[in-house]
C-alpha cells in the first residue's frame, strides 16, 4: 500500500523515466487533474507523469510495484464517479495518457482501427471517416474524451441501440499490468475462443486491474442516408409506444432514440447558445429519433415519413419537426448532448445514471417523480437519455430560491430513492458512467456478496499490493 507522503527521491526516480518535462510538480499544473467535472472529489497528489510510450508505462508501474506507489491512470479527465481522481489526503501519483495519441493503423477491409489508449475519441472517428468509416461511439465529451478512458467506463453514449458500447466495440487490448508487465492482447478477430477473454476483464475495470495503453477498435460503413427528427408527445407512455413503432419499422437502421422532458428542451434552450426549439408548441415529453441506413439518402427519408405518419396516426406524436440539412440534425442533436450542462445555470443538480428495463421506464418514472416530490418538495426534474437501451439520466435540479450546498448535502439521500426504485424495476444503479469513488460503497451494499468477493479475488491476483488506482470500484479493506 501507498503510504500519505513521498520521498524527493523517489519522486525523481519516477520523474526520470519521463524526463522532467513531462513529470509536472507544481500546484497549477496538478490543479486541473486533481478535480472531476461535478466538482465532488478533490485530491491531492505530488507528481503527474505523462509517459510518451508503452515501455515509459510499464517501467512506471514496476518502480512502482517495487516501492509500493500507488498510480491513478487518467486520460481525458471527464469522467463522472471520481474513477479517474486521485485520493485526498494520500500520495497518489498520477499517470496521463494525454502524450499517446497515435492512430497506429486504420484497415478498411477488416473494418478495424489500433489507437493508442490516449487517443481522443473525436479523432479516432476523424481518422474512420478519413476511410469511408464510421466508428460510432459518441458522447457528448467526444472532443476531449480518450480511448482508454472509454474503454475503462465501457462507455455508451448516444448509439448504443444500433452499436452496443464500448465492449461491443472493441476486438482486442494492449495493457500495462500493475507490475508492469505488458500483455499484447490487439487482436483483430471476430472469432476468438482460446480460454478466458482478458479483455473482458479491463473493460469496465476503471483502471484498477491495469493502464489499457492501445485498443483494436471495429469500424461500420459510412451510413449513405441519415434523417433525424424531433417530435412532440403527451406522456412517457407515447414514448414507449411510438419506440416499439419505430423498431419494428425500422429495425437496425433506428440508431437513436432519446427521451427529454419540457424542463430539459427549456433550460438548453435559455442557457445553451444556438439552441432552439424545432416545434412551436410546447409539449410535456419530447423524442429524437435517428434513422441511418446503408443504401441512400432516399430509404432513410422514406422510413422516417413512415414512422412519424404512424405515430401521427396511432396518436402518439403530436408534432414533429424533420431536420432539413446536416446543420440542423447536429443542432437537435447538441440539444440533447447539452441538456446536462444546462441544468449547471439553475443551481444545484443531483445526477442519478440509471438504467431499468426498456418496458418498465414509464412506471419507474412515474414512481420516481413521486417520491422525488415528496421527500423534496419543489425540485424540477430532469429525466432524459437513451430510451432506446433503457438508460436514463434521472437528475433533479434543486427548487427555485433553495441553498445549493443544502441540496447538494441530500445527495445521498435522494440517490437512495433513486436508486431504490431502479432496483424495485430490475434495474442497474450505474447504467453507462461507472463506479469510481462515487458508487463503491453502494454497490457492496447491493450485490450478493459472492458477486463483490469475485470482483475482490480479481483484484487481489491483478493488484495484489493495491497500488492501482486504489479505492475505486471495489475496496479491499473488507
Amino acid at each position: 500500500m501507498s503510504s500519505p507522503g513521498i520521498s524527493t527521491d523517489l519522486l525523481d526516480r519516477f520523474a526520470a523515466i519521463v524526463g522532467d518535462k513531462y513529470a509536472l510538480r507544481g500546484e497549477a499544473d496538478l490543479a486541473p487533474h486533481l478535480i472531476e467535472n461535478r466538482g465532488l472529489y478533490h485530491g491531492t497528489s505530488p507528481l503527474l507523469l505523462k509517459p510518451g510510450s508503452v515501455e515509459e508505462v510499464s517501467d512506471i508501474m514496476k518502480l512502482a510495484t517495487e516501492t509500493g506507489t500507488a498510480i491513478v491512470p487518467q486520460t481525458g479527465n471527464t469522467g463522472l464517479v471520481g474513477g479517474q481522481t486521485p485520493r485526498t489526503g494520500q500520495a497518489d501519483i498520477i499517470l496521463s495518457l494525454e502524450r499517446m495519441t497515435r492512430i497506429r493503423d486504420v484497415d478498411p477491409v477488416a473494418n478495424v482501427l489500433v489507437a493508442d489508449g490516449g487517443a481522443i475519441l473525436a479523432d479516432v472517428q476523424k481518422a474512420a471517416e478519413a476511410h469511408g468509416r464510421l466508428f460510432p461511439l459518441s458522447l457528448g465529451s467526444e472532443g476531449s474524451c480518450r480511448i482508454g478512458g472509454n474503454l475503462s467506463t465501457n462507455a455508451g453514449g448516444t448509439a448504443v441501440l444500433a452499436y452496443g458500447n464500448m465492449r461491443q466495440l472493441c476486438l482486442g487490448l494492449e495493457v500495462v499490468l500493475p507490475t508492469g508487465e505488458i500483455w499484447d492482447g490487439l487482436r483483430r478477430l471476430k472469432k476468438d475462443n482460446t480460454g478466458y477473454d482478458l479483455r473482458d476483464l479491463f473493460i469496465g475495470a476503471e483502471g484498477t486491474l491495469g493502464i489499457i495503453t492501445g485498443a483494436v477498435l471495429k469500424l461500420f460503413p459510412q451510413p449513405l442516408g441519415h434523417q433525424v427528427a424531433f417530435a412532440g408527445l403527451r406522456s412517457v407512455e407515447d414514448a414507449l409506444a411510438f419506440f416499439n413503432l419505430a423498431a419494428s419499422l425500422c429495425g437496425t437502421s433506428l440508431t437513436g432514440f432519446e427521451l427529454m422532458p419540457r424542463f430539459g428542451v427549456e433550460i438548453t434552450t435559455r442557457h445553451i447558445d444556438g439552441v432552439r426549439d424545432p416545434l412551436e408548441a410546447a409539449y410535456p415529453w419530447y423524442v429524437l429519433v435517428d434513422i441511418s441506413t446503408s443504401d441512400s439518402a432516399e430509404t432513410a427519408e422514406r422510413m422516417m415519413n413512415g414512422v412519424l405518419e404512424q405515430g401521427f396516426e396511432a396518436g402518439l406524436v403530436q408534432d414533429a419537426a424533420i431536420a432539413a440539412s446536416v446543420a440542423q440534425q447536429k443542432a437537435i442533436w447538441h440539444m440533447r448532448e447539452s441538456m446536462s450542462d444546462a441544468q449547471k445555470p439553475e443551481g444545484g443538480s443531483i445526477k442519478h445514471d440509471v438504467s431499468v428495463p426498456v418496458s418498465k421506464i414509464p412506471h419507474f418514472m412515474a414512481e420516481a417523480e413521486k417520491a422525488v416530490m415528496a421527500a423534496m418538495p419543489g425540485a424540477r426534474i430532469c429525466a432524459f437519455g437513451h430510451m432506446g437501451d433503457g438508460n436514463i439520466h434521472y437528475n433533479i435540479s434543486q427548487p427555485i430560491g433553495a441553498d445549493k450546498a443544502a441540496f447538494i448535502a441530500r445527495w445521498r439521500e435522494m440517490n437512495h430513492i433513486v436508486h431504490g426504485l431502479v432496483l424495485a424495476h430490475g434495474g442497474s444503479i450505474s447504467a453507462e458512467h461507472g463506479i469510481g469513488q462515487l458508487k463503491r460503497d453502494e454497490l457492496a451494499a447491493i450485490r450478493p456478496a459472492i458477486e463483490i468477493e469475485l470482483m475482490r479475488r480479481i483484484k487481489r491476483a491483478f493488484d495484489p499490493a493495491n497500488i492501482m488506482n486504489p479505492g475505486k470500484v471495489v475496496s479491499l479493506d473488507a
